[in-house]
């Protein structure tokens, strides 16, 4: 098949060629005439089993014939050496037995490392251990390497890698995938020394970026029936930009580094790299841009020399896209409609990026229209309904089981689905609304039981529900550590249990149910395998396991997608074709990602000891940016902001543009804003496409109910929010509605003026008394206690805390001066006025009331933030005022009414400070009839409860907002009066 050249063979196919099609077409104008065995007797070796299915595919398309033998990189020692090598050892064997050596180390030096970290710090050592093995480094060389100018934290480096030693010491036992390989392949061609395989040995489509992959590519060129095929090789570099690529230092993260590494070990030049086969590259010319675009740094001054040399730059571009979205969900929606407009053009069209987020969004954007790409990623198993519902159940053993975390499982698709689903689901949201209204934050079983004690009557079947969510959800004991095989049966035991629900006597309902259910039985029979090697581990440590766990797996959704809608990682992209390719996400830490952190060795000591480099990764990518970009139609997107900033374009894409803009006479810039063009052209399509129908957009609502459905009782604060948000009071005392409150209480604004009052009421009440107790110090005292006793959250209690102590001085100064010309004679004193012209009710309470010796009242109330000013308190903010009135008519329980010297807000925020009520400008007599006059005029039928009327700040938001639609009008929109209630 191939001439007896005593050269290593090594062809090419150009960037943009399909290389599976041209692979089998050269080899088949290779044969000839050559009878029909001569197939047959090739060896073909691919690097991943989609290249393979991918050769199959298209030898079975025809014409007729006998099949190669197609083989992977990792099978090569599956048969002759199966029975001198032992199989490899899982990988979540060796994390497990990583995880034990660095918990012991920490447990002797805790100061290295925190314990949450152990299972990071065995991850990183496992793929250390990996890359070490494939590259074919011993422990010794880690040893020797010269740190002189490196920073002092060697010696703690040295200690973790210490632990590595026994997995080179001992892996005959149980050779790592990596170290197994690469005895596979030392094995190999030291007998093709001996005996060279008298067939075609083809290696097809590596790169060669790893090491033992990098030795065989070597082996086989060398064979004298043996050759290597490079998929996307740049023939358009000249000579001199091949030879400044020989530095890791400064070129790994070039697209042709690796192939330049391979024919430099090989003993060619570059320019002997023949190519395999006169397929050529859909545009030559934009091949011959993009190769110049990409030239390693320290030659891109040559852009001004060669640069002139291009030529058609507009028709190698004329195929390309650029869209530029303002975000990332635009970015997505233009891209699902070019997918659709592609299915509907009976094209293949293809999405490659390695951005999951965006394949999501595009994937949700093309649901629309029914279309169902086919996915080659999948999806996470730890994002799937089983992963989730498993790491729920996984954190009951971890932590104290909050109201959140309870109802997040009951109300997972997954749980009670044995038997009953219907009255689970209905127990469940009845729970879910005494929790939010009742609490408490953290559930216990005795509590539920009185709950569903006295929804017995109306629900018999929730002495039983509620039975099983105790047993299964509440106070499960977290002993620890325990043997792994013992927490994963556990776990595994209970999720089964809440799986089936209360009613079903056995089975796991469909918790491994389909595609996802069964990759999850999967990663849980994987763990209870391994357990063994895993030691003892808290509960806390056992939920961080499964979680990695889960993760490392995908499902694989089993309906059948769209023939022609294809969603492609980077690695799928390199052996698969498409009529359209779309490379979306390109900014600069999603395409190209960021290098993952190294813990251990910097660049320098990598290249010292002969490992790779971070900017592997990227070199990789780039090359797969070479290959995806030279195909016949393409699409370049990317988002200019994303979720909460700018982004920066991905520097492959950054130097096309910068090339293009600096080529005026060939018609760069032109031809750049021509993509430009296209892209705006889809990306208005796509807002036409979100563009809102022509419906009349919601008014403004004050709806107009019957006087009899109308509130003739109120709170004294609430006519604030009568005066500026009068349709607050309708929803929630006409319509009965009632925000729901969260699951998990939080230190709010409303907290801990509640709390404030508290600390305040039993500081003055106990000063009154004890008058040597009128100090900072006591009030500090008191603050704590109050604090230790109704406020769970550690950070709010110090944050309150500090915000006491800064104005308890000056709090402690102005009280002795109150005390000095009056006495606090009621504290928290509820009051009740009641109007005769209109019937109305308002009921209040009185934050603290002094008394001078002339017996007139002092009011004063506790601010938290800033106290409102006078003009406000005039217009909006009546309390005081009204407390004041309600005062001198003696509406106050056991207090007669007495005239009122003085009302007062008392602010303790960040500048404390008393403000006065306006007494003399709103006598109690003119408030009570302002308040007499507004409730009249909501006795009115005619009068509507207008929407924000008058908010405080345009940036206030209502607990009835999203009830009125605001967001659709604004407040310069008119209300809209109708009658309601009739």
């Amino acid at each position: 098949m191939f001439e007896t050249d005593p050269a290593p063979r090594i062809f090419g196919l150009a960037p943009g060629v399909d290389f599976p099609r041209a692979l089998i077409d050269g080899l088949r104008a290779r044969l000839g005439d050559a009878p029909p065995e001569a197939l047959a007797r090739v060896q073909i070796i691919v690097n991943t089993r989609r290249m393979a299915r991918r050769l199959r595919d298209i030898l079975d398309d025809g014409p007729p014939g006998l099949l190669p033998r197609l083989s992977l990189v990792t099978d090569l020692g599956e048969n002759w050496q199966a029975g001198r090598l032992p199989p490899p050892a899982p990988r979540l064997r060796r994390q497990l037995e990583l995880a034990q050596l660095v918990s012991a180390l920490l447990d002797r030096a805790p100061d290295i490392a925190p314990r949450s970290a152990v299972f990071g710090l065995a991850d990183s050592l496992a793929k250390l251990i990996d890359e070490m093995h494939g590259e074919g480094v011993a422990p010794e060389t880690i040893a020797a390497l010269d740190i002189a100018d490196q920073s002092g934290h060697w010696a703690r480096i040295k200690t973790f890698l210490g632990i590595l030693r026994p997995f080179f010491d001992s892996d005959a036992d149980a050779p790592d995938a990596e170290a197994r390989q690469r005895r596979v392949v030392e094995a190999l061609i030291a007998a093709w020394a001996e005996t060279p395989p008298d067939h075609p040995v083809i290696v097809a489509g590596s790169t060669g970026s790893r090491g033992a992959t990098h030795m065989l590519m070597q082996a086989v060129a060398r064979l004298p029936q043996g050759a290597v095929v490079l998929p996307g090789f740049d023939f358009d570099a000249p000579a001199h930009v091949w030879g400044a690529l020989t530095d890791p230092m400064v070129s790994e993260d070039h697209p042709q580094f690796r192939f330049a590494r391979l024919v430099h070990g090989a003993g060619i030049a570059p320019d002997a790299v023949r190519p395999w086969h006169d397929t050529p590259p859909p545009c030559p010319a934009r091949n011959r841009l993009v190769s110049l675009a990409l030239r390693p740094a320290p030659v891109t001054d040559q852009w001004l020399r060669d640069g002139p040399a291009l030529t058609d730059i507009p028709g190698a571009m004329q195929h390309v896209t650029l869209l530029e979205a303002p975000d990332t969900r635009r970015e997505a929606l233009a891209i699902a409609m070019r997918l659709r407009a592609a299915a509907e053009e009976g094209i293949t069209a293809a999405l490659i990026t390695p951005d999951r987020t965006l394949t999501r969004q595009v994937t949700a954007a093309l649901d629309r229209w029914r279309i169902l790409p086919d996915d080659s990623a999948g999806q996470p198993l730890h994002l799937s309904p089983p992963g989730r519902f498993l790491r729920h159940v996984a954190d009951l053993f971890a932590d104290r089981t909050g109201a959140d975390a309870l109802l997040a499982l009951l109300k997972h698709p997954l749980a009670h689905t044995g038997a009953g689903r219907g009255t689970h689901l209905r127990l469940t949201g009845l729970l879910e609304h005494h929790l939010r209204r009742h609490g408490p934050p953290y559930p216990d079983a005795d509590s539920l039981r009185d709950w569903a004690a006295t929804r017995q009557r109306e629900e018999p079947a929730i002495v039983q529900w509620i039975d099983w969510v105790c047993t299964c959800l509440i106070g499960r004991d977290r002993p620890g550590p325990d043997p792994l095989s013992l927490l994963v049966t556990a776990h595994r035991t209970l999720a089964e249990r809440i799986a089936r629900g209360a009613e079903a006597p056995e089975g796991a309902g469909t918790l491994w149910d389909k595609a996802a259910g069964e990759e999850a039985r999967a990663a849980m029979d994987e763990l209870a395998a391994e357990a063994a090697s895993g030691g003892t581990m808290t509960p806390l440590d056992y939920a961080r396991l499964v979680h990695d766990a889960l993760a490392a797996r995908e499902a694989r959704d089993p309906v059948e997608p769209h023939p022609r809608i294809r969603i492609w990682g980077t690695l799928e992209a390199r052996v698969q074709g498409a009529d359209l390719l779309i490379l979306g996400g390109l900014n600069e830490g999603g395409w190209p990602d960021p290098p993952p952190p190294d813990p251990w060795l910097n660049r320098a000591l990598r290249v010292q000891a002969g490992l790779l480099l971070p900017e592997r990764r990227i070199g990789l990518q780039a090359h797969d940016f070479q290959q995806a970009i030279a195909a016949r139609e393409v699409w370049l997107t990317r988002s200019v902001r994303s979720s909460d900033a700018q982004t920066v374009v991905s520097r492959w894409l950054n130097r096309v543009q910068n090339l293009l803009g600096g080529l005026p006479d060939q018609g760069g810039p032109e031809t750049l804003d021509a993509m430009r063009a296209r892209g705006r052209d889809w990306l208005h399509r796509a807002a036409l496409l979100e563009a809102p129908d022509e419906v009349p957009r919601a008014l403004r609502p004050a709806p107009c109910p019957p006087p009899g459905l109308r509130p003739d009782r109120l709170r004294i604060t609430e006519i604030e929010t009568l005066i500026r948000d009068p349709y607050a009071i309708y929803a929630r005392h006409i319509l009965r509605l009632r925000p729901l409150d969260p699951l998990m209480k939080v230190p709010d604004a409303l907290l801990r003026g509640t709390v404030h009052h508290t600390i305040l009421e039993r500081f003055i009440a106990e000063t009154r008394d004890r008058p040597e107790r009128l100090t900072a110090a006591a009030l500090r005292e008191m603050t704590e206690t109050v604090l230790a006793q109704t406020v769970p959250w550690a950070e709010a209690r110090a944050l309150w805390l500090a915000r006491m102590e800064r104005v308890a001085q000056w709090f402690v100064a102005q009280e002795a001066a109150r005390r000095a010309g009056a006495t606090p004679a009621a504290l928290e004193r509820p009051a009740t006025l009641r109007l005769a012209d209109p019937p109305f009710t308002l009921t209040g309470k009185a934050d603290r009331i002094d008394i001078d010796p002339q017996g007139r009242a002092l009011l004063y109330d506790y601010k938290t933030g800033t106290p409102p000013g006078k003009k406000e308190q005039a217009h909006f903010n009546k309390q005081l005022l009204l407390e004041a009135a309600m005062v001198e008519r003696g509406d106050l329980d056991d207090l007669g009414p007495m005239p009122v010297r003085r009302a007062a807000y008392i602010g303790m925020g960040a500048k404390p400070g008393e403000i006065d009520a306006p007494l003399d400008e709103m006598p109690p007599a003119r408030i009570l009839s302002e308040l007499a006059a507004l409730i009249a005029a909501y006795g009115d039928p005619a009068t509507g409860y207008v929407a924000r009327r008058a908010p405080r700040t345009t940036e206030a938001r209502g607990d009835y907002d999203q009830l009125a639609r605001h967001g659709e009008w604004d407040i310069t929109d008119p209300p809209q009066r109708m009658r309601v209630g009739q």
